[in-house]
């Protein structure tokens, strides 16, 4: 038996389908025996998978990891079930292993990693360990030799999603995984296309994909059609890093999706977007398209251009404007305190924001902060990070502020720099409140706008203690009103 385990990566009301586990399964479907555990739904998983162990054959242990919470329970599960199962080889892929490979390795609980698209890196992994064992003709993994040395293999061809089977879901129970949010009363998830094609350096997903494969607009359609079916969804999240890139295949997506009347959120970039014709934006958002998420990433054109954007703050302005008129919500994200200059950056992108604002009051504003992850040839900024050596150190306190990118230690972000971000963010997201935030009734929404007009109107960032007070005030009350 191969066992998939896809760790806790969040709260349960926030649980979404496990994808990246469902589409190993998808590819061990009718050729092996497999159990999925998530720990989203399963309140022991290290129970689970030591029951497995313990009354089945289990020739493998493929785990999937993200940086953040999973790497929490990941780590927690896979020392308990190496203890205890010390002859099942533990399998770690995902966007953890991927980047941090080394430190992966370094675990005592982990034997093989699986470096991007695992589907047949998997399969070929599985028949090795049952036949010769020369892991050396798996591509796409890394793992350690008899010596314990890391071995690296040649990196593998992506393959588009077409070429892969549908995602088992009769494998679990879909209507834990289906939620309210501002979409609709019913929200699926779905990934449409894997890796990117650009190369900004400062980005995840630059080091594991070097470009992007699609689906097919018809089986796009065709997979929705089959959760709207079977689970009465009314709205999706698409998970691509793009989901638009050529305009014909945005077009005929919009033509076959629109008959499901979804509501939907995606990502996407700026200039590809921007270029779209009038009559294609109309289309999208004709078949649902409600809000699009943009990494615009600064409003100073000599730091997008050191993140090799390839995007100027002008096609950002323009976008906002333009994109107004089809009634498609843009969210942008923003990153604050360039390390080259933290103070000077704070104050350009607040200067930028407020900028997008006049021109288009409903674009959603994402505050980030850079924090650097590996990169082929060096971190954006000319940062310079010793990362932590094994998974273990990085879920210590030091370093796992840098996972969940929540106010980690960063040198070139002094104290007073990070109260300016998390002042002005609470400012604008006061007089601004996220259509997202489904916690907010209408009444919270125009007490928060009124307290901060006057701020945001005047600049005046500092010290905003009383809308700190009225947004835990709002948020607080907020359960008590919907049980009545």
């Amino acid at each position: 038996m191969i066992v998939l385990f896809h760790p806790r990566s969040t709260r349960p009301k926030n649980r979404r389908l496990p994808l990246s586990v469902l589409y190993l399964g998808a590819v061990l479907e009718g050729r092996e025996e497999y159990e999925i555990v998530d720990g989203n739904t399963d309140p022991d998983p290290a129970a689970t998978l030591d029951a497995l162990a313990a009354n089945q054959n289990v020739e493998l242990l493929g785990v999937s990891v993200m940086p953040g919470p999973q790497l929490l329970q990941a780590v927690a599960v896979c020392r308990a079930f190496r203890e205890k199962h010390p002859r099942v080889p533990i399998v770690w892929g995902g966007y953890f292993p991927s980047l941090y490979t080394e430190a992966a390795l370094n675990a005592k609980y982990v034997d093989f990693v699986v470096k991007g698209q695992g589907e047949d890196a998997l399969l070929e992994l599985i028949g090795e360990l049952r036949g010769r064992r020369d892991f050396t003709l798996v591509r796409g993994i890394a793992f350690k030799d008899r010596f314990g040395l890391h071995v690296h293999t040649a990196g593998r061809p992506l393959r588009a999603p077409d070429e892969f089977p549908w995602p088992p879901y009769h494998r679990l129970d879909v209507s834990k995984y289906i939620a309210r949010t501002f979409l609709g009363s019913r929200t699926a998830v779905h990934q449409a296309s894997i890796g990117c094609p650009f190369r900004c350096n400062f980005c995840g997903v630059v080091p594991v994909y070097d470009r992007e494969k699609m689906e097919s607009p018809a089986r796009t359609a065709a997979i929705l059609r089959r959760l709207q079916t079977g689970w009465d969804i009314d709205a999706v999240q698409f998970y691509d890093n793009n989901f638009f890139l050529r305009e014909e295949h945005a077009r005929e997506l919009a033509d076959r999706i629109a008959p499901l009347n979804l509501r939907w959120w995606c990502e996407a970039r700026v200039d590809i977007v921007l270029g779209y014709s009038g009559d294609t934006l109309r289309k999208l958002r004709n078949a649902g398209c409600v809000m699009i998420f943009f990494g615009v990433e600064s409003g100073n054109d000599a730091a997008l251009r050191n993140m090799k954007k390839q995007l100027s703050t002008g096609q950002t302005v323009e976008l906002a404007r333009r994109i107004r008129e089809f009634g498609i919500v843009p969210e942008y994200s923003i990153i604050f305190g360039n390390p080259e200059n933290a103070e000077e950056d704070v104050v350009r992108n607040i200067d930028f924001v407020r900028r997008i604002k006049r021109v288009n009051p409903d674009v959603e504003i994402v505050v980030q902060t850079y924090v650097p992850t590996p990169q082929p040839n060096g971190a954006y900024g000319g940062v310079e990070i010793a990362f932590p050596k094994t998974p273990d150190e990085w879920i210590t306190p030091r370093w796992y502020p840098y996972l969940i990118r929540t106010d980690p230690d960063l040198p070139w972000l002094p104290p007073h720099v990070k109260r300016r971000i998390r002042n002005f963010e609470t400012v604008m997201s006061s007089r601004w409140p996220t259509t997202q935030d489904m916690r907010l009734p209408a009444w919270g929404r125009t007490l928060l706008k009124s307290l901060s007009s006057w701020r945001y109107l005047m600049g005046a960032y500092d010290f905003p203690a009383e809308l700190r007070l009225a947004q835990r005030l709002v948020r607080l009350r907020q359960p008590r009103l919907e049980s009545l």
